[in-house]
């Protein structure tokens, strides 16, 4: 009997799932996976993601093969959206990966990876703290409770041991990561120490605000925030004051066009003030400085270039333009703990 030896073992193929936020899509999926390639230069390496994710990682890594849920398809009834993340799970299972990387931290991703998990995929990363059968079991029986489904520290378990610092308060440490979340998420809870944050993205500039940016000072304004507490409430006021102090303003950050357009308008923009949301990561992965309004996030956790201090009140307009006026006349630096 003569024995073979398969001198081309299967090529790796390689899953990375991170479908929540567009924010964390950008600081955290696209670093990610530029770092799996460069540690496995053969495999394939695909995507998983949801909504706006997928235009980001088209334009971020064209090359990567990027499906998932488009807007509209994860149902917010739970027993819909298991269907629907177990159908992705089937298609998961088709595709041989050789290893499934969850990234996120939300409860579906979770259930996913669980349930790939249970069918004996090689998942590494998150995953929900209980069998499927169990958690079908128990919402059955109407004993799941509401907690474990809404609650990471009651859900979440990692196949990587450092996760657990992802329930602490990490920005109040002796260390404080320079690029903020990102790099205390990838290098501290991951365990990727020696990965590239590189998160940037190629786009040409947009021509109009190019042409504007050539006689006055461009800021991009982005006020709203998914949820109601983060957003800015004097928005308008910010504005005409801006306007008023003779800046070129432009806020256009509500879905209405595409993401290659608002990466070009970012990348053509002197600066953006944001509050704590997706619109800083977008604009830091096109090289747009960033000025945050902190509201209650402590500015620690993003490490903007500018943040304005914690508060239970809007900050005042007059304040923030001075603060602009600032960073432009040349009083302040960027990455120097500023706070306006």
């Amino acid at each position: 009997m003569v024995k073979t030896i398969d001198i081309h073992p299967p090529k790796e193929k390689i899953l990375i799932i991170r479908m929540l936020d567009l924010g964390d899509v950008t600081c955290i999926g696209v670093p990610s996976v530029r770092h799996i390639k460069r540690k496995h230069p053969n495999a394939q390496v695909h995507f998983l993601t949801y909504a706006a994710g997928f235009e980001i990682m088209a334009l971020a890594e064209p090359q990567v093969k990027t499906f998932g849920l488009k807007e509209g398809e994860w149902p917010e009834e739970i027993i819909n959206a298991m269907e629907v993340f177990i159908g992705l799970a089937q298609i998961i299972i088709g595709e041989a990966y050789t290893k499934i990387i969850n990234l996120d931290t939300v409860f579906m991703p979770g259930f996913l990876s669980r349930f790939l998990k249970d069918a004996g995929e090689p998942v590494e990363g998150n995953y929900i703290g209980l069998s499927i059968s169990d958690l079908i079991d128990q919402f059955q029986n109407q004993t799941l409770q509401p907690a474990f489904v809404n609650d990471p520290s009651h859900y979440l378990q990692s196949t990587w041991f450092s996760m657990m610092r992802w329930h602490t308060t990490w920005w109040e440490s002796e260390y404080l990561p320079e690029r903020g979340y990102p790099e205390f998420y990838l290098r501290t809870c991951c365990g990727w120490q020696d990965i590239n944050l590189d998160m940037q993205i190629q786009v040409s500039q947009d021509k109009q605000i190019a042409k504007k940016g050539k006689s006055k000072k461009v800021i991009a304004l982005a006020t709203e925030a998914s949820k109601t507490e983060f957003s800015y409430q004097r928005a308008e006021q910010l504005r005409e004051e801006l306007e008023a102090a003779g800046f070129e303003v432009w806020s256009k950050f509500d879905g209405s066009q595409s993401m290659r357009q608002t990466l070009a308008m970012l990348k053509s923009s002197d600066l953006l003030i944001s509050v704590p949301s997706a619109p800083q990561w977008l604009a830091t992965s096109v090289g747009c400085p960033v000025m945050i309004i902190s509201g209650n996030v402590d500015p620690r956790t993003l490490m903007p270039d500018y943040a304005t201090d914690m508060s239970d009140q809007p900050a005042e307009a007059q304040s923030l333009v001075e603060g602009v006026q600032s960073i432009f006349d040349g009083s302040v630096d960027a990455g120097q703990a500023n706070s306006f």
